[in-house]
């Protein structure tokens, strides 16, 4: 029996595994209270202060963006589904260059602290933060599920936590934490942490790549045939269609779902809100090329361990553990190291978790206090302390939900799950940010129409289709691959997994719909001086309210 087969079941040894746990924890809860001690304004509380550079703020990019999809979801992917699962990265990484190209600088320079900043700087305040605030919440809660769902799987694995309740106990834990680092740390403390974090994966991926490498001679061509012969799949896992080659509806899933990943990055409120943590545009910029490099290297990096774990673990190992295709990286390093890699490499991938729900929290907890508080409710009329005081509430109500919506997600590959999250950004923000940017005539009801339009039907969608229900039942464990795992209920219509592919042309075209069909007309004055702010950064320190 080989050291993965016994990690499938006696998980190398909890207590190593909880102490490793513990030591990141408490070290990065003590990076939390240092940085909070400085935390005075909201530009601290949200924004970091704007003190970071282009380089630090691009690392921490890097660490929100490499989630546990990034590492475990798609590792097992690959392992499991090889070439298809690889495609993930690719589109992970090819959206980076979207953002960098259309949004990145014309952002910082016409926001403040949120996405809505820029949505409503020439169109009717009220409705268009509302509404910029519900799909901040509604993108936020969906990626946390993945999140969530990683850290039930990996615990599960190390704990050797197989009951739907000790998983359940696990997600809430994790969500517990997530609330602290922001309640405490605030955007300022959530960096360092990201910060912190990214630089342990990359450096932790990047020694397990050389390692697997290591066992074939650094030859890349004897790992890819030492994992076909390990997989079930043959040498179909090294070309396209294993996962998404089966049918037409498989076919058109696979383009949905590159259309969701090279354009959700652009519209994720937590990667946008990040670029309000530097000084300048200049930075902003910089802080994306950086991020890009970083995030290149390790999604090459996740193929080697993909098709690594393939090769030295088995994909009938990884399927049969607690976490199943998110277990394949932790399964990965106990094959190589033993008990204490697998807790190092499990502990990183931990803190990965830990570091992106609260990235995801503080942002969307910002949007409903500065959007939705602040500026709806009470006309701007409020202190700072208030407004960070209503934002910590908003962040206890937002890990409550995320529990709960873990605990159902839980088993569902995350690397999925987020692309579910992508389509719900493409869908609802990205086309009221390109129309608000580049769009003279775009008005308010065009936003309205296509954020509104464009996050029911993603939602609609998803609820309606195979990814909630009505997957055949596993041969071995008669469970459905759904969310709900009863296989006799089923009432899905929609045939996609992802629904971008539908929701995202639709949400174009419904901000035109809306705009033409308006007779608001739109400030050519407010548009020649969002143009120039964003092309140029001047006033761009301003506050945006108006």
């Amino acid at each position: 029996m080989s050291a993965a087969m016994q990690a499938a079941e006696t998980v190398g040894s909890p207590g190593v595994n909880i102490a490793i746990f513990a030591a990141f924890v408490l070290v990065t809860l003590g990076i939390v209270f240092r940085a909070s001690r400085t935390n005075r304004t909201t530009a601290d509380y949200y924004a970091g202060g704007r003190n970071f550079t282009g380089p630090q703020n691009g690392i921490a990019i890097s660490g929100d963006y490499l989630s546990a999809a990034s590492f475990l979801g798609i590792a097992g992917a690959i392992a499991i589904n090889g070439y298809d699962g690889f495609l993930y990265s690719i589109g992970f990484l090819v959206a980076w260059l979207v953002a960098l190209l259309l949004v990145a600088e014309l952002l910082r320079n016409t926001g403040r602290f949120t996405m809505a900043d820029v949505l409503s700087f020439r169109l009717q305040q009220k409705p268009v933060r509302t509404a910029a605030a519900i799909t901040t919440l509604v993108v936020s809660f969906f990626y946390l599920l993945a999140q969530m769902a990683g850290a039930g799987g990996l615990v599960a694995l190390l704990l050797g936590v197989n009951g739907k309740v000790g998983q359940s106990v696990v997600i809430a834990v994790v969500g517990v934490l997530m609330v602290l680092y922001v309640l405490i740390g605030g955007m300022k403390g959530t960096t360092w942490v990201q910060i912190v974090k990214a630089v342990l994966l990359v450096i932790g991926a990047g020694i397990m790549t050389l390692w697997v490498l290591g066992k074939y001679g650094l030859n890349l061509s004897d790992l890819l045939g030492k994992a076909v012969e390990g997989s079930a799949k043959g040498e179909s896992i090294l070309g396209p269609g294993v996962q998404y080659g089966k049918s037409d509806a498989t076919k058109l899933d696979f383009i949905s779902l590159s259309l969701a990943l090279v354009l959700g990055t652009a519209g994720l409120p937590h990667v946008l809100m990040r670029f309000y943590t530097v000084p300048s545009a200049k930075e902003a910029r910089r802080s994306v090329v950086w991020a890009i490099w970083i995030i290149g290297i390790f999604y090459l990096f996740t193929l080697v361990l993909g098709y690594g774990a393939a090769a030295l673990v088995g994909p009938k190992t990884i399927a049969a553990a607690p976490g199943k295709a998110n277990s394949a990286a932790p399964l990965l390093a106990y094959e190589l190291g033993g008990t204490v890699l697998l807790g190092i490499i499990s502990a990183v991938a931990f803190a990965t978790i830990l570091a992106v729900v609260a990235g995801l929290t503080i942002t969307a907890s910002a949007s409903f206090a500065h959007d939705v508080y602040t500026n709806v409710i009470k006309d701007g009329n409020v202190t700072a302390q208030q407004e960070v005081r209503v934002a910590r509430r908003t962040a206890l109500v937002i890990g409550a939900v995320a529990i709960v919506g873990g605990i159902f997600a839980n088993g569902q590959n995350i690397a999925f799950l987020v692309a579910l999250a992508f389509a719900v950004a493409a869908s609802s923000n990205l086309p009221t940010i390109l129309y608000s940017l580049f769009w003279k005539r775009f008005n308010t009801r065009g936003a309205l129409w296509s954020m509104y339009g464009g996050l029911i039907v993603c939602v609609t969608l998803i609820v309606f289709s195979p990814v909630v229900s009505g997957k055949p039942a596993d041969p071995v464990t008669g469970k459905s691959a759904s969310m709900i795992t009863d296989a006799s209920i089923d009432f899905h219509w929609f045939p996609l997994d992802n629904p971008g592919l539908v929701s995202i042309p639709l949400a174009f075209l419904l901000g035109w719909l809306g705009t033409v069909t308006s007779k608001e007309s739109s400030s050519r004055e407010k548009f020649a001086e969002m143009e120039v702010r964003s092309l140029t950064g001047a006033g761009a320190e301003k506050a945006v309210v108006h």
